[in-house]
């Protein structure tokens, strides 16, 4: 193997070595989390190596990185997934290469996606992003809880409030080319779960079993990065975000 691919291959295996400890620790078969991996600003030959060592789904959040990446790796058997707070008008680039969008936040944005998606021909997941911190720390019974006041993410992180959760879903299911797949959210930097991101991914797991109510086919709960995938396999994550800890600290981060 290259030096790169060693590096990799290592770092990878530390990552599902944690994974597994996790899922063992809360009673959970290891299959039941997915790791995607975050490839923004790495280049497509990382990516080439991660299909290489078995990764099946990566996750990229700027378009005009992720859509020449995503055309030189058409080749892979890849799950795109696009993380990133997205625009309206990159919306028919995105369309063009990401399976599932776990960034949705708004009305405007379901449109766009359900009018390119038509469009291509493609069926996109779609998942509600969730802004934890613009919620108040009781938050009420029902679909999201909380106030109906539409509060929006105070982190710059996007999402929407809990209580807003229920409306957009049904939007997304009413929307042709979309699927409404479930919630993703960020443990949040302020407000009532600001360091406690056990705590908020307890919180985004109620939240999606309300949302399966309605929605019983949006399963995915998708959570948990680099310093807190174990917070997020212990409150029932299916999902996680892992970047830094496989790739390496970012040029330019630090």
């Amino acid at each position: 193997m290259t030096d790169r691919k060693d590096e990799i291959a290592g770092n990878l295996a530390k990552v599902e070595r944690r994974i597994a400890e996790a899922c063992a620790a809360a009673g959970r078969a290891r299959d039941e989390v997915t790791l995607i991996v975050v490839t923004k600003t790495y280049p497509a030959s990382d990516v080439r190596i991660l299909a290489e060592l078995g990764v099946r789904h990566v996750a990229e959040n700027r378009d005009q990185d992720a859509a020449p990446k995503a055309a030189q790796c058409a080749d892979l058997p890849l799950v795109w997934h696009f993380v990133g707070q997205l625009q309206t008008n990159k919306v028919r680039s995105v369309v063009g290469y990401a399976d599932l969008v776990q960034s949705v936040d708004r009305a405007r944005l379901v449109t766009a996606l359900s009018r390119e998606a038509v469009r291509a021909g493609r069926e996109i997941g779609c998942l509600v992003q969730v802004a934890l911190d613009a919620e108040e720390s009781a938050p009420a019974p029902g679909v999201g809880g909380g106030s109906r006041e539409g509060r929006v993410s105070t982190g710059g992180r996007g999402g929407v409030a809990p209580a807003e959760i229920g409306e957009l879903a049904d939007l997304i299911a009413r929307s042709p080319g979309l699927r409404p797949a479930g919630l993703m959210t960020v443990a949040p930097l302020a407000g009532a779960y600001a360091g406690r991101p056990r705590a908020a991914f307890d919180r985004l797991m109620d939240l999606s079993t309300d949302l399966r109510r309605a929605h019983p086919a949006a399963t995915m709960v998708s959570a948990g990065m680099s310093a807190d995938l174990e917070d997020a396999v212990a409150a029932g994550a299916t999902h996680v975000r892992v970047g830094t800890a496989v790739l390496g600290v970012r040029a330019g981060l630090g």
